[in-house]
């Protein structure tokens, strides 16, 4: 058969963009692409593999082969109104779609908006969710070329067919006529499609992981004779101790000898000489062998890879390619890939315990869910949990992350019961806006704690697979992201296991009142200033005395802990300096002929004990921080009391913990509360107008020929042009940003140009006295440490007078783009700017105008669409808040149209997503309203998916 590959070369209007990688319902893999001639043997031999009855469901008759001319029907498609879809596994369909486009009678057209559409699905892998991700990418197909409405005739005994029109979640109707059902069903996405489709592409990921970790066999492929080889220390671990015995583990080498053994393992030549079937493979090989390796794990029926060979993107453009095509071949034989470049897999299942990793042994069972990027990272991930004695449910350090990433094993964490907390080292994003939302629904219920290294941009780690618009996220939108999503994030490992390990073992707090009880006043103190520093509220420090017993802090906690103006308790401690029991010696703080003597204080640590039993039932933490007693942490672990050496450790890890309980408060109480108001003067058809009007410009670049195929009015080159990603922004000119804005109700005060003084007298006679006279030449704007503005100039001398300056100062008044605008009513100044990250979405920011916002980058950020609840709290998270609100007795300005013109902006860049960005600059709110002196809006063209289109695997 020929390859579609290369057949499709000479189809110009292919459209390579509706091919995508998969994951079907058991956590396999395959490929949709577009069916083409070169498919017509694929096609037949798809057929022959189809029982009769599924062909009589398709048909509605008896329908044993195809003929010539069916063939030549089903794969010669114009991809505008005949679509045909195959899913791929191993180069052989397993099941295909199609659809033709309808006039209003039900014949055949070129312009109608509805279309037929049939399925047909190998009985052999009917119940993997196969039609489903079908008809999710066979509807956006469908939208892409102006299809507005499928119908479908389905025999009522084909249940699975129904189901799967029924289940998809589309606005759709439903009739009963001559013995078959009529269904007919709208293609924009619904709240219900959305939820569904997310519920699926959880359900997939999950399982794909869990197949990984859970492997009933597996395969090292390139174990050496020499012990010290990648290959041969990955067998070892797979065979240790915990090892299940019921698990077959596998030694390949190509070029063994019959009969060899290697650690009590036989030694196969190749993965399709194992007798029995293989779940994973871990592939050691040199990078030119791996190919083959992968080729014979396909054709054997191997699940998943973990490859840990180097040698692919991080050593440049052609490895990248090397690592892409290897993600193809796995993935077009239904596998998933780790790494390459990978450290491994752990996981701790007591069941299945598994150690495809080069970790020399296996961490200890806890409910640590770990994941990073970096081998060297990952190794420091496992020491330091073992060094505290925490425990592991699993743990996955996978390289370049060409294929299984975070998101893979954040859904699985959310389902699985033995992982308590996530602890993520994180490096880059593949797809930063599916992270945000899987990780607020996984947050929602288990804490979240990540780690971001490569956080100034350009600074990302060669070899991992990042799309070019994730390339640049800033480290604002960054921190945007995790704070609207619920996510923790920390600087160190060190403060990644600091706040992990309260998260896992102590209750949340229900507020941010401390109280700080030991037998150290100074530690005490120290303690109380990180706290106030931290945005806590501290209570005063209950001082024992260094002379306290273990019974004075029994008490001392107990009485802590029961105050109700208490959230959290702080205990500090030091060896009881002075006393019998520890004398100060010499200097030292323990004796020569007792070492232990000062590291350690049994009575205290059996207080805590005793307390911390107490903290768990009253529902508040309860947390250690200590001075010389090192052996005191190992004595509290069994009752789950972290301990650190140092007050800001401890106070650290509190305040982190504090704000995830307010997070899930908040979050909870919005879900219940929050609502994105309906606004007035909403005028989204005008909007949208006037966004195509300005990309109408560019769209004529791409110039129809004679004959092109219209597609709801446009060309099929214009509409691919619309569509396609990386179009260059256009900035508005201010006429057209004014009307534009006007549509959803925000109102720019107006401006007119001054070129001269006469001019600028007339202007002002317009607009109305008092005005102010201002420069605008790009160079010049916002800038009045520049002289570029006069203010309050109430008369027409005055106006002469400010232009004449400012003609002078500024080199000439066209220059300068002086112009006339009508003084606002006194109040602050505020910025407001509504962007389109490409990674991310739309970025709602508000801050300060001026020196706050520009010199130290006091803004605050939300992801769109925005609540009340959130711009309520984006205008009082700024460190500047207290000037809105009457600081140092000033009157308080109108927060309240504050608020509405944030939520009309959100809703404007949500409403029309080829809004790039808009830029309201300088928002001066007064006590009673408000006024908008300078925009800026940019739009852009449209990329091909969303994080709204059908699932997909990533591509990079």
């Amino acid at each position: 058969m020929e390859d579609p590959a290369v057949a499709n070369l000479d189809q110009p209007d292919y459209p390579q963009h509706w091919e995508a990688d998969i994951l079907l319902r058991d956590g396999g893999t395959a490929r949709i692409r577009p069916i083409t001639p070169a498919d017509a043997g694929r096609l037949v031999e798809f057929y022959e593999q189809v029982s009769d009855q599924s062909k009589y469901f398709r048909f509605f008759a008896p329908y044993p082969r195809l003929s010539d001319k069916d063939v030549r029907r089903f794969t010669h498609h114009d991809f505008v109104n005949r679509v045909g879809l195959a899913v791929v596994v191993g180069d052989r369909f397993i099941a295909t779609v199609r659809y033709d486009r309808i006039d209003a009678d039900g014949r055949p057209s070129d312009t109608g908006t509805d279309a037929e559409v049939a399925f047909l699905v190998q009985d052999a892998h009917q119940g993997r969710g196969v039609a489903s991700a079908l008809l999710e990418h066979i509807a956006a197909v469908a939208q892409e070329r102006g299809i507005r409405r499928f119908q479908a005739e389905v025999l009522p005994e084909n249940r699975k067919m129904v189901k799967v029109f029924t289940d998809a979640g589309y606005t759709q109707r439903r009739s009963f006529a001559d013995g078959v059902v009529h269904l007919d069903f709208d293609l924009e996405q619904t709240d219900r499609s959305l939820a569904v489709m997310r519920a699926r592409e959880h359900r997939a990921e999950a399982r794909s992981v869990q197949r990984l970790l859970t492997p009933r066999s597996v395969a090292v492929i390139g174990v050496s004779r020499t012990p010290q080889t990648v290959g041969r220390a990955i067998l070892r671990d797979l065979l240790g101790d915990e090892a299940p015995a019921d698990r077959p583990v596998y030694a390949v080498n190509r070029n063994a000898e019959p009969g060899t053994e290697l650690d009590g393992v036989p030694v196969h030549r190749s993965v399709l000489d194992i007798p029995g079937p293989v779940d994973l493979a871990v592939i050691a090989v040199p990078e030119s062998a791996v190919p083959a390796a992968v080729a014979e794990c396909g054709a054997h029926g191997v699940q998943g890879l973990v490859v840990v060979t180097a040698g692919y993107a991080e050593t440049g453009l052609e490895g990248r390619d090397r690592q892409r095509a290897l993600v193809r071949q796995a993935r077009a034989a239904g596998m998933r890939v780790i790494g390459p470049n990978a450290f491994g897999l752990i996981s701790t299942d007591p069941q299945r315990p598994l150690n495809a990793s080069l970790a020399p042994r296996l961490p200890g069972r806890g409910g640590f869910g770990i994941f990073c990027q970096s081998g060297a990272i990952g190794v420091a991930l496992l020491e330091a949990a073992h060094k505290r004695g925490l425990g592991v449910s699993s743990f996955a350090s996978v390289g370049n992350r060409a294929d299984v990433s975070g998101n893979d094993f954040l859904q699985y964490w959310a389902e699985d019961e033995a992982t308590q907390v996530v602890l993520l080292y994180l490096e880059s994003f593949g797809n930063p806006r599916k992270f945000t939302r899987i990780a607020r629904r996984l947050a929602a219920v288990k804490p979240v704690v990540v780690v971001k290294g490569a956080r100034h941009t350009g600074s990302l780690p060669p070899g991992h697979a990042v799309p070019a618009t994730a390339t640049g996220l800033r480290d604002a939108t960054v921190d945007a992201l995790f704070e609207q999503a619920g996510v923790t994030r920390v600087a160190t490992i060190t403060e990644l296991y600091d706040t992990g390990e309260l998260l896992a073992q102590q209750p949340l707090p229900t507020g941010d009142r401390v109280a700080v009880v030991g037998n150290s006043d100074s530690l005490g103190l120290l303690t109380y200033d990180a706290l106030l520093s931290a945005g806590l509220r501290p209570c005063t420090p209950v001082d024992l005395t260094t002379a306290a017993t273990g019974e004075n802090f029994r008490i001392a906690l107990d009485v802590a802990l029961a105050d109700p103006a208490v959230d959290a308790v702080i205990a500090v401690a030091i060896p009881p300096i002075g006393t019998s029991a520890h004398a100060f010696m010499g200097g030292r703080l323990t004796a020569e002929d007792d070492p232990e003597m000062g590291s350690d204080d049994p009575e205290i640590a059996a207080a805590l004990l005793e307390a911390g039993q107490r903290a768990r039932e009253l529902g508040k933490p309860l947390l250690l921080t200590h001075l010389a007693l090192t052996d005191l942490p190992a004595r509290l672990r069994p009752g789950g009391i972290p301990a650190y050496a140092a007050p800001e450790r401890a106070v650290n890890a509190l305040t982190h913990a504090v704000h995830y309980a307010q997070w899930r408060r908040r979050t909870a109480e919005a879900e219940e509360t929050a609502r994105v108001p309906e606004l007035d003067r909403i005028d989204e058809p005008g909007a949208r107008r006037l966004v195509e009007e300005a990309l109408s410009t560019r769209a004529a670049i791409a110039r129809p020929s004679p004959t092109a195929t219209l597609v709801r009015g446009a060309t099929r080159r214009s509409l691919l042009w619309r569509t396609q990603p990386g179009g260059a922004r256009i900035t508005l000119p201010e006429p057209q940003a004014r009307e534009l804005l006007a549509r959803y109700g925000i109102d720019v005060s107006p401006t007119m140009p001054a070129p001269d003084e006469e001019t600028a007298v007339r202007a002002a006679g317009a607009l109305g006295y008092p005005v102010a006279l201002k420069a605008t030449a790009p160079h010049l704007r916002h800038r009045p440490d520049l002289g570029s503005v006069r203010l309050d100039l109430t008369d027409e001398a005055g106006l002469r007078r400010a232009h004449h300056e400012l003609d002078a100062l500024l080199g000439g008044a066209a220059q300068a783009g002086l112009m006339v605008q009508r003084m606002a009513p006194r109040g602050v100044d505020t910025v407001i700017a509504a962007t389109v990250d490409p990674a991310v979405g739309a970025i709602l920011s508000f801050g300060l105008a001026g020196a706050p916002a520009e010199l130290l980058g006091d803004l605050a950020h939300r992801l769109v669409p925005a609540t009340d609840q959130d711009v309520a709290g984006l205008i009082r998270e700024v460190r500047a808040a207290p000037l809105l609100f009457g600081w140092r007795g000033a009157e308080a300005v109108d927060t309240g149209a504050l608020e509405e013109l944030l939520l009309r902006v959100s809703q404007l860049v949500d409403d029309v997503p080829e809004i790039a960005s808009v830029d309201l600059e300088p928002v001066v709110v007064a006590p009673h309203g408000l006024a908008i002196l300078g925009a800026r809006v940019r739009v852009a063209p449209l990329p091909v998916r969303s994080d709204l289109g059908p699932r997909a695997m990533s591509t990079l």
